[in-house]
């Protein structure tokens, strides 16, 4: 700018001085001025012309390149500082986005081989649902092995089971062609459109293993209780041969058969109890009142009790009775005080819970997760059915179960029921 106006300061003053050597008229002399004049402004023009179409295909180039994902071109660092700084930047940032690029890349492709080779089945849909990504458990389980991404999921010939458990669109269990599954489904956006993650994992394996291990401790647990009745018993026998021998010691002989009769007592509770757990027939769902519930259990059992015991709900009143027995004789075995133990019965939107407070020696961290595993007993006598047979009930029945500490002392297992009615 400084080069341009000096340019044409000095075309103005040589204009003058020829038109004072011509002896030119005014108007003359001011037309031959402005004509020089008019020569740097030019120039000057041409110059900044040049400039900005410089720029723009340097501009151009470099943002087409980025457009198609070409980050490999480089610009040439040269003419005047202001271009050659612009171009700079530009390699650095070409530079700096291949770079991230490559990495993401590298993720993609590790992810992407994670995913073909895991067991699990992965999948994502878009919003129309048409399969944009599968990895190979995907199209093995839905597909038979063929190809899966373009296709929409109406158009696979599935197998009822899977069909209606896509179709929930929720987190569920499900089970065919004796595997059993487990669908989890996570709604998402990607570019603002949503997607849906499918992620099914076959169970079988993990319930099997976890059924033979059921199956040896249960083992185990009757094996150990069969042995202690049957060895005292046979030791009791061999001290009823030496008394029947001596008259001195027939005297115990009553005695002697009082144990025997014991220990195959304990022995008969024990079998019916792992019977019953066994042979839990499905809930005959009835109309019934916590009242009548609570008075067999109280005919057995103290305790206190607090809440709505006319609350009536849909239930299978002789297993109702026996949860509540068991849980209320675990509060009394718990150490804790009768006038401790409480049975809350409540209404909480469509649902009945049960609620049995104590104040007994309470239970581990390790104890509660494991208290509803059958068979499992931290008791010196106890055969692990108990709490297994109430949550088992509960279930039946479409509910659940929870134990935990009680602040002070104790535990609190608490019992939601569906079905409470007005």
């Amino acid at each position: 700018m400084a080069l341009t106006a000096a340019l044409t300061i000095g075309a103005t003053l040589a204009a003058l001085e020829l038109a004072r050597l011509w002896n030119l008229p005014l108007a003359a002399t001011i037309a031959l001025a402005a004509a020089f004049a008019a020569l740097p402004a030019f120039w000057g023009a041409c110059r900044i012309t040049a400039r900005i179409a410089e720029l723009h295909a340097v501009l151009g180039n470099a943002l087409s390149a980025f457009r198609d994902g070409d980050f490999g071109l480089r610009l040439a660092v040269r003419g005047d500082r202001e271009l050659a700084d612009l171009k700079r930047l530009y390699n650095e940032l070409a530079d700096t986005v291949r770079e991230e690029r490559r990495e993401l890349h590298h993720k993609e492709v590790l992810l992407d081989t994670i995913l073909q080779r895991t067991p699990i089945a992965v999948a994502l849909l878009n919003g129309a649902g048409r399969f944009v990504y599968s990895n190979t458990a995907a199209r093995e389980l839905l597909a038979e092995g063929a190809r899966l991404n373009g296709r929409l999921l109406s158009d696979l010939e599935l197998e009822e089971p899977v069909q209606q458990a896509l179709q929930s669109e929720a987190e569920t269990l499900f089970s065919f062609a004796d595997e059993t599954f487990h669908l989890a489904q996570r709604v998402f956006r990607i570019d603002a459109q949503p997607h849906r993650l499918l992620i099914l994992e076959r169970l079988t394996p993990q319930l099997r293993r976890q059924e033979v291990s059921v199956w040896k401790k249960a083992i185990r647990v009757v094996n150990h209780e069969i042995n202690n009745t049957v060895a005292p018993i046979s030791s009791l026998f061999h001290s009823v041969r030496r008394a029947q021998e001596r008259p001195e010691h027939r005297h115990r002989l009553e005695e002697i058969y009082g144990l025997i009769e014991e220990r195959l007592d304990r022995l008969a509770s024990f079998l019916t109890s792992y019977s019953e757990f066994a042979r839990l027939p499905e809930p005959r769902r009835e109309r019934a009142s916590w009242s009548g519930v609570l008075d067999a259990a109280r005919v057995l059992y103290a305790f206190r009790l607090e809440g709505a015991p006319a609350l009536e709900c849909l239930m299978d009143r002789r297993q109702m009775e026996q949860v509540v027995i068991n849980l209320v004789k675990n509060a009394h075995e718990s150490g804790s005080p009768s006038d401790e133990i409480v049975v809350s019965i409540q209404r909480v939107g469509d649902d009945c819970v049960l609620r049995v407070l104590d104040r007994g020696r309470g239970m581990s961290e390790e104890v509660m997760r494991q208290a509803l595993v059958p068979f499992y007993s931290t008791k010196p006598d106890g055969t692990g059915v108990g709490l297994a047979l109430c949550n088992e009930i509960v279930e039946g029945h479409g509910g659940r179960m929870r134990l935990q500490g009680r602040e002070g002392g104790g535990t609190i297992v608490t019992c939601w029921f569906p079905g409470a009615l007005t």
